[in-house]
């Protein structure tokens, strides 16, 4: 049986992020070994298994509080019988929304190309699968009902398609690197891609979407970070969601990460019951600071079915950036947005409150006003 402790390894072999995908619990007896679950949990996994991907690493579970069923880390990772259930009664939603919460992955719709691994949404940049495994199947990921079905890795033959699709557009001066988690295939194949992408002069930077900083740090190893400093500029986004989850394990792979020279952001997902608090929400982005990870976004929960329950009203967001504008550090605060078909969209306070002949009224944080001029056109 493992440890639940992450300090008091269980065997030499847990810091190696094969073994932790390898000994990812993807049955109920195996969960049990880890924590206590409930009969009605129990009953949710096997109902909520049958039409969606269960994976954690023994890591990510180690960060469980056992006995709280509302642990924020628990949430994430454990099967919940709301997945099940249609919260927003969709006969009753417009034509669009009814198939946004009907699909794998609405939102990527508009940017669909003729080469499945390549989704083409803006004119500049490209998002790139490699891979529909991750090593936590996340609770709340808007591509659930996609993620670890069908084709796990992207084999050879498609990623040349995707890099020819790539080279033939000298528009594209920016690749993302996704999934499912690009980090769960093998450097040999990472490496692969980057070295492809290195050799069109039109691409500028590389990006990488990994959560793997989060549910298996281990994965960020000094032969990985070595190899990707030959490719820079590359970028890492990450995807903490609660303060729990910056650890010491954490801390460690961003820090062998920005030793390399990979500037590393945060994208995380407002969730409710998990941190849709300003508190909590100003903790996070303090930690986050602290190991020196920039909060990038604050997403809104996509409207996709399986995840409903984790949606807050975007007053909540709204409410949680005007408590931490000028509250806070001013690059402590994520750029609030909500994920629609024509791309990502802005939420933000109003602080323009008036305006009037040749003015403009402001209000700070603390709602004090101000009456700017609005040209200095001096006709």
């Amino acid at each position: 049986m493992l440890t639940t402790n992450a300090t008091d390894k269980p065997n030499s072999a847990w810091d190696d992020w094969r073994w932790q995908l390898a000994n990812s619990v993807t049955t109920i007896e195996a969960l049990k070994q880890h924590i206590n679950v409930s009969p009605e949990e129990e009953e949710a996994f096997y109902q909520v298994s049958e039409r969606y991907s269960f994976r954690v690493t023994p890591y990510y579970l180690s960060l469980i509080n056992k006995e709280d069923r509302n642990d924020p880390v628990r949430l994430q990772a454990l099967p919940n019988i709301q997945e099940l259930e249609d919260l927003f009664h969709i006969e009753q939603l417009p034509s669009f929304h009814r198939s946004a919460v009907d699909s794998e992955n609405p939102l990527w719709k508009e940017g669909k190309t003729d080469v499945s691994c390549i989704v083409h949404r803006y004119p500049d940049r490209v998002l790139f699968h490699l891979t529909n495994f991750c090593a936590t199947y996340c609770r709340h990921c808007s591509r659930k009902v996609h993620a670890g079905q069908e084709s796990i890795v992207t084999d050879r033959t498609l990623i040349d398609k995707g890099i020819a699709y790539i080279a033939e557009r000298p528009e594209i001066r920016d690749v993302l690197l996704s999934g499912g988690d690009p980090l769960t295939v093998p450097d040999t194949k990472i490496e692969y891609v980057l070295s492809r992408l290195r050799q069109l002069p039109h691409i500028q930077i590389i990006r990488l979407g990994t959560r793997t900083p989060v549910t298996m740090p281990q994965r960020i190893t000094p032969e990985f970070c070595q190899m990707v400093k030959k490719y820079h500029p590359i970028w890492i986004n990450t995807h903490f969601n609660h303060p729990n989850e910056i650890t010491a394990e954490a801390k460690i792979a961003i820090e062998r990460l920005l030793e390399a020279g990979v500037p590393v952001g945060n994208q995380s997902v407002l969730l409710r019951g998990i941190n849709d608090t300003v508190e909590v929400m100003k903790d996070l982005v303090h930690k986050l600071l602290i190991a020196r990870v920039r909060p990038y976004y604050l997403y809104h929960a996509d409207l996709v079915r399986g995840a409903e329950h984790f949606r807050t009203s975007i007053d909540v967001g709204i409410d949680i950036i005007e408590n931490l504008r000028g509250h806070t550090t001013g690059f402590a605060v994520p750029q609030y947005v909500i994920c629609t078909p024509l791309g990502k969209t802005p939420l933000n306070p109003n602080y323009v409150i008036g305006t009037g002949p040749g003015y403009i009224v402001l209000r700070n944080y603390e709602w004090r006003t101000w009456k700017d001029p609005d040209s200095l056109d001096p006709s």
